[in-house]
């Protein structure tokens, strides 16, 4: 099965300690993708750099945590979509104000309405607006 993956998850792969009650489906998830394709918006690997950056700073991994991290996606079968920009000031957008999202966190629910593919997420926001848009949430969270 395919399905869209949001960072909310991924992250967790590095640092489960931030979110202990997610950390079973972050891993649901991994061992999904031995069977399974992800897909994500372009920008989740500024999304991920972001992130990685102020948890560097703030010692809670090192650089060489970051790059064996890096180096695990980098080996998963993750599909980066490149039609995200063409969307990002229609739908995405819209469905931002709509829902009361950041324009990243709609970026996966457009990419999840726009391919039929249900959506991987502990965002709770993004949870309650992909549920109410129609998205099936992937796994059991």
């Amino acid at each position: 099965m395919t399905f869209v993956l949001d960072a909310s998850v991924s992250l967790l792969w590095l640092v489960p300690q931030t979110n202990p009650s997610g950390a079973d489906y972050a891993a649901e998830i991994l061992t999904a993708l031995k069977d399974s394709q992800a897909v994500v918006p372009s920008l989740l690997a500024l999304e991920i750099a972001n992130v990685l950056a102020k948890l560097e700073s703030k010692g809670v991994v090192t650089e060489a945590d970051s790059q064996h991290y890096i180096a695990i996606l980098g080996c998963l079968n993750i599909l980066v979509d490149q039609a995200t920009a063409t969307y990002a000031l229609s739908d995405t957008l819209n469905l931002a104000r709509r829902y009361k999202l950041s324009a990243y966190d709609a970026s996966y629910l457009e990419l999840s309405l726009r391919t039929g593919m249900p959506l991987a997420t502990l965002d709770t926001s993004l949870a309650k607006a992909a549920t109410t848009a129609g998205v099936e949430i992937f796994g059991t969270y």
